[in-house]
């Protein structure tokens, strides 16, 4: 048996010297090396802004979809979409384990959901069973590759696979809403009505308490009565998170002209990077979940408008965020209803 990197060097294929993610090509031979472990893959969840990019393009038909996905993946060797880069994660069984892969870890048989994205992650579709234009989790017949750095959960036995997964998925999310946002805290939640920006909020209304301000800019009215039905912010504006100076008015009166301490932004379309920047007091904090962040554009147009503030890379990471989101879908049966209404 082969001896691989610990970080899956090893599998690239193109361009050479590079790591797993921004590689263009991946070897998705499905013989392990002494340190991976083989998944056998049962349902992919793809990043929110990479889905709607290709649903955008198929036009939301379903077997346009699946040949596109089809093709990323035969191309690439793993499902990272050319456009927005960016993957999603997925669940399956464990297959194999290498000798070399951490001890007691993993055995065959477990059911794992990966927590490193898909982006990186070597890929071999044998067919796609089910997709759904409204879903971002696609049914599939398939293998995967898990490397010695990668992180993962074992699949807890009280929340069912799909719902787990659709949580898992974002997990990153509501962990670092927890480490951002203090009691007092006003906070806006661009995109709030979505998978990760419902978690964001549950966390954000528990951080700020009753003495602070969550705010949620969204822009579908049923997605915005959604969150007000469930009691997950403070204010609810419907509004376009890419026009800026509209966005930018209505959060201003909400705070008495002075902006938010933090602002998270989930929304799963580009150019929304100046009406987080615009809405947050100085020295504040943005966290850019959003995969269709533009880094540039917020590096730059933050220095442009004499911002002074903290703006932070969607890192999906943060230690313990499994435990914690999973958490919130145990404490709020609300949001778990809502989730396995949409994803069970």
């Amino acid at each position: 048996m082969n001896k691989g990197c610990r970080y899956g060097t090893h599998r690239v294929l193109n361009p050479p010297g590079t790591l797993p993610q921004p590689a263009e090509q991946l070897d998705n031979t499905m013989e392990i090396y002494d340190n991976e472990v083989l998944i056998q893959v049962s349902t992919l969840n793809i990043d929110s802004a990479s889905y709607t990019q290709i649903k955008q393009v198929c036009e939301a038909d379903a077997g346009k979809m699946k040949d596109m996905i089809s093709a990323i993946v035969a191309q690439r060797g793993k499902m990272q979409n050319p456009i927005t880069g960016s993957g999603g994660m997925l669940i399956g069984t464990v297959k194999e384990v290498g000798p070399s892969f951490p001890k007691n870890k993993l055995k065959v048989g477990d059911k794992i959901a990966t927590l490193v994205s898909l982006s990186l992650t070597p890929l071999k579709l044998q067919s796609i069973l089910h997709l759904d234009p409204a879903s971002d989790q696609v049914d599939v017949e398939g293998e995967a590759i898990l490397f010695e750095s990668g992180i993962f959960a074992v699949l807890p036995d009280d929340i069912p696979e799909k719902l787990a997964l659709a949580a898992l998925d974002v997990a990153g999310a509501p962990a670092q809403v927890d480490r951002l946002v203090t009691e007092g805290d006003m906070v806006c939640v661009l995109g709030g009505g979505g998978k990760s920006g419902i978690l964001c909020c549950y966390q954000a209304m528990q951080n700020a308490g009753p003495s602070g301000k969550v705010i949620v800019v969204e822009f579908s009215e049923e997605n915005a009565k959604r969150i007000e039905a469930l009691g997950l912010a403070t204010h609810v504006i419907v509004a376009d998170a890419t026009q800026v100076m509209d966005v930018y008015n209505k959060v201003m009166a909400i705070t008495g002209g002075r902006g938010c301490d933090v602002t998270i932004n989930n929304v799963n379309v580009p150019s929304t990077e100046m009406t987080s920047i615009l809405i947050t007091k100085g020295q504040g904090h943005v966290y850019f979940f959003s995969m269709a962040t533009s880094f540039t554009k917020a590096a730059l147009g933050a220095e442009g408008v004499g911002k002074d503030i903290n703006l932070i890379v969607g890192n999906g990471y943060a230690r313990g965020h499994a435990d914690l989101t999973l958490n919130i879908i145990r404490e709020s049966r609300e949001i778990r209803e809502l989730f396995e209404k949409i994803y069970v």
